[in-house]
């Protein structure tokens, strides 16, 4: 039986508790490197070689990139066996058209880095400038890159960063994310950043605002549109962005002016709602998942229940219009649902759920999402007035709702193996394309 020593790595931060590598008695570390193109057999080959050699395997990574394989090992080999490992692997892969590298360590290193924080960019397109502004933003906050990855390549570039931030306390980050906030605007990027580990993973329910983000259009004005109103409608919603009604208020007031409405102009309305881009594949993937989904509204429960159901949303909530003999009457009934009343919602369908507050996700635009998206364990504004993008913990600039998979780490291609697998794969060609 081989004996082991567990060797303290001295580079380790001193916040990373019992990290060590467990390196057989007498043996030298060492990285090896191998890359070419890719083709079967290589990593047969390789690891064939280190047997003979006896080699300790340590950690392994292995990509292939547009036809490219890149192999990587950190390994523990004897003293007498260093020649014949990188001879045996050079002449031995040579005949795959691979190149190797072997080389020996110094000082026995982490086999690979425990990132704090993931890094999300989207745009359409990402450049190189882009890529080059947010690595120096890392840099200057002592950022470290660890990996990249693409994850999407549709409808949006996604590239998704692992990083280290040294400061690791509660907060140490929050100088970064603000800078990486300033570039974003500065950008035609979104860039998102959230802690690494399981608490990223552990999100299971995700709350959509309903006007302007999961549909694209807003309801009360199709209604106002309807009755002839809409004059009357969008001087009500001016008073209310300068601030002279609050939301409850502002809605009142245009319910109002529906009045006398024919009921059966609802369902001409419903018929005309549009979803956002990305709509139903974000849903149909996050229910796939086991996600929960809601939808809270400012808007009307006659005009959504329809969507819902069609969706298969777990939660619907949303101002139920008063109607009688057939008719709107101006007027709705019960408690309305304004921003407050959104966040409330929020933690009932988490409670309900059996879900912590931090498992939530809440995607909204406007102002009256700003309660919702404070109280949700990830905040994202979506195409957002500016007093929502000031609180949201990210925000989403393009118009496709999927690009929310890929702020929570999912990728395009499993979102499209699952849809290839039950038939509901389609791409719609895009005005860039």
């Amino acid at each position: 039986m081989s004996t082991v020593t567990e060797l303290s790595l001295n580079d380790a931060p001193s916040s990373t508790p019992g990290q060590y590598v467990a390196l057989r008695e007498g043996y030298l570390p060492a990285v090896i490197t191998v890359s070419g193109k890719d083709r079967p057999g290589v990593t047969a080959a390789f690891f064939r070689v280190l047997s003979a050699n006896q080699v300790q395997v340590l950690d392994v990574e292995q990509s292939q990139f547009r036809g490219f394989l890149s192999l990587a090992a950190f390994v523990g080999i004897a003293p007498d066996k260093q020649e014949k490992v990188t001879v045996g692997l050079t002449d031995t892969l040579k005949v795959h058209g691979q190149s190797v590298v072997v080389e020996m360590q110094d000082e026995v290193r982490s086999p690979r880095p425990r990132s704090s924080h993931v890094l999300v960019v989207l745009g359409d397109p990402v450049d190189a400038f882009d890529i080059s502004r947010i690595g120096q933003t890392l840099a200057d906050y002592d950022a470290n890159i660890d990996t990249i990855r693409g994850i999407a390549d549709y409808p949006v570039t996604g590239l998704e960063f692992k990083i280290t931030v040294r400061d690791t306390s509660p907060g140490g980050a929050s100088s970064l994310r603000k800078a990486l906030a300033k570039l974003t605007s500065e950008l035609n990027v979104d860039i998102a950043i959230e802690r690494a580990g399981l608490l990223r993973r552990s999100k299971r329910l995700v709350c959509f605002d309903c006007d302007s983000t999961l549909i694209t259009g807003e309801v009360i004005e199709m209604l106002a549109a309807h009755a002839g109103k809409e004059a009357e409608v969008a001087a009500v919603t001016e008073r209310a962005m300068r601030g002279e009604l609050d939301f409850e208020e502002s809605l009142r007031e245009r319910v109002r002016t529906l009045a006398g409405l024919d009921a059966s102009v609802i369902s001409e309305v419903a018929a005309d709602i549009e979803l956002s881009p990305g709509a139903r594949t974000t849903i149909r993937t996050l229910k796939r998942m086991g996600y929960k989904t809601a939808v809270v509204s400012g808007g009307f429960i006659q005009v959504l229940e329809g969507l819902a159901s069609e969706l298969d949303l777990d939660y619907v909530r949303a101002n139920t219009l008063e109607i009688i003999d057939g008719k709107l009457t101006g007027r709705v009934i019960g408690k309305v649902v304004d921003r407050a009343a959104k966040a409330e919602f929020l933690r009932e369908f988490a409670a309900d759920s059996g879900l912590k507050m931090y498992q939530t996700v809440a995607v909204g635009d406007g102002a009256n999402d700003i309660d919702m998206l404070s109280a949700a364990g990830l905040g994202i504004a979506f195409n957002a007035k500016p007093a929502l993008k000031e609180i949201a913990d990210t925000s989403v600039n393009h118009p496709f709702l999927d690009e929310v998979l890929h702020i929570l780490g999912i990728s395009r291609d499993e979102i499209d193996s699952a849809d290839l697998e039950d038939g509901t794969f389609r791409r719609v060609p895009l005005p860039h394309a």
